[in-house]
């Protein structure tokens, strides 16, 4: 018998012991097209759910509707915003939005501190909505260079979404051009290194040579990050642009503390 209760009280001091396992952060990401239809999109919100699931830190709930994007009460085990921690947007054009759903976004990240996230065309969406494009930091301006084997410089190698980056690499994507845009609003993480870059082709509007291309902010009390990079297949599957992704999702949901977002001036070349 005193054996058979050794056992016993060993196993249950031995289970209280045992830590629980981190609750898992929440995602939701929202793939719509109002614009431009990217190939891309599954690619890369499949990408945001693979990166959850291989780091056990986030589930991701993918939707091609912003019906959960709203402080409402919702039928039929329907979650609102406040099941999540962070939103993903890999968008087109005037997404589904009432006044009371694009109220709900942004009090989600500057007054509840949740995390938002834009790859590609997530600033070439809802230019109708100028507090989007204050949120994300500008919208698109065309793409003046198409798909190239673009040069790009890592600008800020302490921050922990790009510390892994060498200080330049190339990577095949479409470069976007970003205006009402601005280096007092957001702190850039990586740009086009436009050494042999022609920057007299038509369509390029920027004279300051400015092509940014990952950036974070901070938002009231929430945290932003945002990424052009995402036309190609081949930036999705890159190992380190998914790790970008990676810390980039675990920044914005508070799970790394560090990463300045000051906004600080471009750098002397």
């Amino acid at each position: 018998m005193r054996v058979i209760l050794t056992f016993i009280v060993g196993a249950f001091l031995l289970g209280a012991q045992t830590p629980e396992a981190p609750k898992r952060k929440r995602i939701l990401a929202i793939g719509q097209s109002k614009g431009f239809q990217h190939d891309s999109m599954s690619e890369g919100i499949a990408t945001i759910w693979k990166l959850g699931k291989e780091t056990g830190l986030w589930d991701t709930f993918l939707r091609t509707d912003t019906e959960l994007i709203t402080k409402r009460k919702l039928g039929a085990n329907a979650k609102n915003l406040d099941y999540f921690d962070a939103v993903f947007f890999f968008t087109s054009g005037e997404l589904d939005l009432d006044d009371e759903q694009k109220t709900a976004l942004l009090d989600f990240i500057r007054k509840d501190g949740k995390g938002f996230l834009a790859a590609h065309s997530g600033v070439d969406t809802l230019y109708n909505w100028p507090e989007y494009g204050e949120l994300v930091g500008g919208y698109f301006d065309l793409h003046p260079w198409n798909q190239f084997n673009a040069k790009l410089k890592t600008e800020d190698p302490e921050h922990p979404v790009t510390s892994h980056f060498p200080k330049d690499f190339f990577l095949f994507d479409e470069i976007y051009q970003v205006k009402s845009y601005s280096r007092d609003r957001v702190r850039v993480l990586m740009s086009l290194e436009t050494t042999g870059v022609d920057l007299t082709k038509k369509g390029v509007h920027r004279t300051d040579g400015d092509f940014a291309v990952s950036w974070v902010r901070n938002y009231g009390s929430g945290r932003v990050f945002v990424s052009t990079l995402g036309h190609t297949t081949q930036a999705w599957e890159h190992p380190k642009v998914q790790k970008m992704w990676t810390e980039a999702a675990k920044w914005v949901m508070g799970l790394t503390k560090d990463g300045d977002a000051t906004p600080r001036p471009k750098p002397a070349n």
